[in-house]
């Protein structure tokens, strides 16, 4: 059986030269699952090939799509902004399509399709589970900085929903422009030192910094720089995430020794939402016992159906907008601090819908 994975590179300029995306970003975690897939596969006569393609910014995702369905393909793992996305759903309509990079709402919600999974967390779920544990600490008033790109708006957007849910108060909304310019120079430090504390500076009182910075413009430079002491948390400091190389709880440290063995790095969370994305399928084929679009969707959407991810709890999918339920980790990039959902929040069918948007707010309307 064949898996194609279509990935759109994350180059970017970082803050830190420890944060460039590495060359087999989001592929070496599907590569690692494939190896899972095939153990298990060999006692149900059953095998799995990976075919990956890299989409440049001016590349129609349909033209790769129809170059793998010719091959056979049916089963896609992706990461992709979210246009390119939904031109790949429509445009295999009799695929399956299972979205392991994006984090946008409207993929989940008005714009969900019946062909696309979500393995990826929402960016609702990512700013529930740290609005859980902030909450938690009672650090109740947040002050919060947001990026001027479009994604850090909606992240933002995310987190004023968060403060709303549980009951904190945002006491300032502060926006941090992106003017260009180099990031990493000789007298960076310098500048950083003295714009940072008056970038933050005359802020209300707070309890903590929560950074809105998906296109990792600033964020980075906030801890230990911020004009009053505070803890900064979201996009640098305490990070939600499906993932991080740290993670070792639960058995997690096989899966990052067996990956740091095959790549030579950490796995990083889109490697681990590539990995999880063809595990479902590994499990789904070894289950249903077919490799069928319609009957591996309609698997998967059952109760019965499960993955693992070493978090302390079996994932299942929302049904109604076939988004992977997960515990969302809560990490500082040397240990995992916390998880997500916390002690106490509680929910009539599975705690972890107390993370994103519940079924009676969803706007998908599925078949």
């Amino acid at each position: 059986m064949k898996i194609g994975v279509l990935r759109a590179p994350h180059s970017r300029e970082t803050v830190s030269i420890s944060d460039i995306p590495p060359s087999d970003d989001f592929v070496a975690g599907a590569k690692s699952a494939l190896e899972d897939n095939n153990t298990t596969g060999r006692f149900l006569d059953q095998s799995f090939v990976l075919l990956d393609a890299r989409l440049g910014p001016n590349d129609d995702p349909a033209a790769k799509i129809d170059e793998m369905s010719a091959q056979g393909v049916k089963l896609f793992v992706v990461d992709l902004p979210p246009e390119k996305l939904l031109a790949a759903a429509d445009h295999a309509k009799d695929a399956l399509i299972f979205n392991a990079g994006a984090p946008d709402e409207r993929l989940r919600e008005e714009d969900c399709r019946a062909n696309v999974f979500h393995v990826a967390p929402s960016r609702a779920m990512l700013a529930d589970a740290l609005g859980e544990y902030l909450i938690w600490k009672q650090w109740r008033r947040w002050f919060l900085v947001v990026g001027s790109h479009a994604q850090d708006k909606l992240l933002g957007d995310a987190y004023a929903r968060a403060a709303k849910k549980f009951g904190a108060k945002i006491v300032e909304t502060r926006s941090y422009e992106d003017t260009g310019g180099g990031r990493r120079s000789d007298s960076g430090v310098v500048q950083v030192q003295r714009q940072i504390p008056v970038a933050t500076q005359k802020a209300p009182d707070y309890d903590v910094l929560i950074a809105a910075d998906e296109s990792e413009v600033f964020a980075g430079y906030l801890p230990y720089r911020t004009w009053d002491a505070r803890p900064v948390v979201g996009s640098a400091g305490l990070v939600p995430t499906s993932w991080d190389a740290s993670h070792e709880l639960w058995g997690a440290i096989q899966l990052q020794n067996r990956f740091y063995k095959q790549f030579k790095r950490g796995m990083n969370a889109r490697d681990n939402q590539a990995w999880l994305a063809t595990r479902m399928i590994g499990e789904a084929v070894a289950h249903a016992k077919s490799p069928d679009p319609k009957t591996l969707r309609d698997y998967m959407r059952a109760p019965e159906f499960e993955v693992a991810d070493f978090k302390g709890t079996r994932l299942t999918l929302r049904p109604w907008n076939q988004q992977l339920r997960q515990p969302i980790l809560l990490s500082d990039g040397r240990g995992t601090v916390s998880v997500s959902p916390q002690e106490g929040y509680l929910h009539q069918v599975s705690e972890l819908d107390t993370l994103g948007l519940d079924q009676p707010e969803t706007k998908c309307k599925l078949p």
